[in-house]
């Protein structure tokens, strides 16, 4: 309406013909909307003055019974108007009673208003009773954001305080609403907004004894990426957090490898932190996290040092991790263990064996302790390169020095076996680890089961046949096939028919080159002994 006068100021050449048509309902247009405000402004004056004087509710419903406040805006403008400390009480009973008078339900951004004088006013129970009914009546229908949202429009305009967000983290926590504290922790970090470490502690606390134990390490790293370092609490959490995973161990070892000496339980934890994300694929994130926890000494040198040349291994620019590594030996830096074995894993990884086992070398010369994961890298790398008798040494000098190899690792070289001499000393190596309590599966014998069948040894498939049953280990179809075929071919036929009729009871099929062995066997017999029995079938 106001468009046609704006044109004729900014050019006086427009006729005003419709212009000053359109004048007298301008003006009675602005005499309703100031009559509405004086209207609004009676009622809001009415009730900021009855709730002054300590009026029960049934006086108030006599007093404003002519008052029409079932508008959310005069209800919004009524707490505002209200939003020092001293009146918060009065804030809530208003709030209240509106409620109760009206018949209505109050709208999100209504609760983020009281909420937020309520805090001001370090009225944490009774906000926490309102926190917990908005969260329970409207994230579960669109989330927590919305709230949040709410709670940051009307930051300003109440005077609150940072604190409001550390109670709703910890509403949320109390009603084990784990992934919607994490969202408040993180939008607010957004903001600008810095949560305390209490309210930290209580997430982390929850998250610990819950199913989700994955999400405790995301929110301790979210709390040092935004400042809120952690104290004994964060830490005694964090460590019990470990044990649940059961990796405490794994890193107290790690930390004795790196320093040789024990080190705090709060650098056990912030190692594990920076190695988990390395490990994931987080280098990046990772060291820069490792350099603001060195600055506020939440790690020690050696532990970061390393863990850097871990990183850049990890990015696989080995060149430049040796570079960082000589360099960190020319200012100090002593070696240790941790880092020759990643170097190691890494070659290995590569295929460069030859490499791995000068470093291996190198360990061993400069008197450093290898260890489980290093016998375990050069075992999996030599296999993996045709190298199955330098495996099975050093899955011999493993056991010699106190160490079992992994079954996964073992299986990688029997796995590969090639030729009868290697096959006879992996199942010797299996008997020596077996008394050292090493655990195999049923691919361990079936591995070191189908060597022997190539070779023609049907001894040595039947003795680890009986063993697999004896451990109540189940025989897979390429077991009862060597079993079959190698009875067959050592003329057992009858054996031979018994174990196919076991085989098919327990719902096998045979593989393919079954009947192939029994074809070829066949007529291998046929041309020597024309009286041997008929394969079975």
């Amino acid at each position: 309406m106001l468009q046609p006068l704006l044109r004729r100021i900014i050019n006086p050449n427009i006729k005003l013909t419709h212009s000053l048509d359109n004048i007298p309902r301008f003006l009675n247009c602005i005499s309703k909307a100031a009559e509405e405000e004086e209207k609004t402004a009676a009622a809001i004056t009415a009730v900021c003055k009855s709730f002054p004087n300590n009026l029960n509710w049934q006086t108030l419903n006599r007093n404003l019974k002519e008052t029409d406040i079932r508008n959310s805006s005069i209800i919004n403008r009524v707490l505002l108007q209200l939003k020092d400390p001293p009146n918060a009480k009065k804030v809530l009973s208003f709030f209240h009673w509106s409620s109760h008078f009206t018949n209505i339900t109050h709208q999100t951004h209504t609760y983020a208003l009281v909420i937020h004088i309520l805090v001001k006013a370090k009225l944490i129970k009774d906000a926490s009773v309102l926190i917990e009914s908005v969260l329970t009546r409207s994230v579960t229908d669109n989330g927590v954001l919305p709230l949040v949202h709410s709670f940051m429009n009307s930051y300003e305009v109440t005077g609150s305080s940072p604190f409001v967000f550390d109670v709703l983290v910890q509403i949320c926590s109390k009603l084990r609403m784990i992934d919607e504290a994490i969202d408040v922790c993180v939008c607010v970090g957004e903001h600008g907004f810095r949560l305390n470490v209490i309210s930290y502690n209580t997430l982390l606390h929850v998250i610990q004894k819950s199913d989700k134990t994955k999400l405790v390490w995301r929110v301790y790293e979210h709390m040092i990426e935004n400042r809120t370092y952690p104290n004994e609490k964060s830490v005694e959490i964090m460590v019990d957090a470990l044990c649940k995973e059961g990796k405490l161990k794994k890193f107290v070892d790690m930390i004795d490898r790196i320093d040789r000496k024990r080190c705090s339980p709060k650098v056990t934890v912030n190692t594990c932190l920076v190695f988990r994300m390395i490990d994931e694929g987080r280098i990046k994130d990772g060291l820069v996290l490792l350099k603001r926890m060195l600055i506020k000494n939440m790690i020690l040198d050696t532990v970061s040092c390393s863990l850097i040349v871990y990183g850049k291994i990890k990015l696989g620019e080995l060149e430049t991790a040796w570079k960082v590594y000589d360099e960190m030996v020319m200012r100090g830096f002593k070696a240790n263990s941790f880092v020759h074995t990643s170097f190691i894993g890494a070659y290995c990884e590569a295929g460069k064996v030859e490499n791995a086992g000068e470093v291996f070398n190198d360990m061993e010369r400069d008197g450093l302790q290898v260890y489980d994961e290093t016998y375990t890298h050069m075992i999996v790398g030599c296999s993996k390169a045709g190298k199955v008798e330098e495996s099975l040494n050093f899955c011999e000098r493993m056991v010699r020095n106190g160490f079992i190899p992994s079954c996964l690792a073992f299986n990688e070289v029997v796995e590969r076996l090639n030729g009868h001499e290697s096959v006879r000393r992996a199942d010797d190596v299996l008997t020596l680890l077996l008394d050292k309590g090493f655990m195999p599966d049923a691919n361990t014998y079936s591995y070191i089961i189908s060597g022997y069948g190539r070779e023609g040894d049907v001894e040595g498939v039947l003795k680890l046949y009986y063993e697999m049953e004896y451990r109540k280990l189940s025989p897979g179809a390429s077991v009862f096939t060597w079993l079959i075929v190698s009875l067959y071919r050592a003329g057992r036929s009858e054996e031979s028919k018994k174990y196919m009729r076991i085989m098919k009871a327990r719902s096998l099929v045979p593989l393919d080159y079954t009947y192939d062995a029994f074809i070829f066997s066949h007529r291998m017999d046929k041309n020597t002994k024309p009286n041997q029995c008929q394969p079975c079938s």
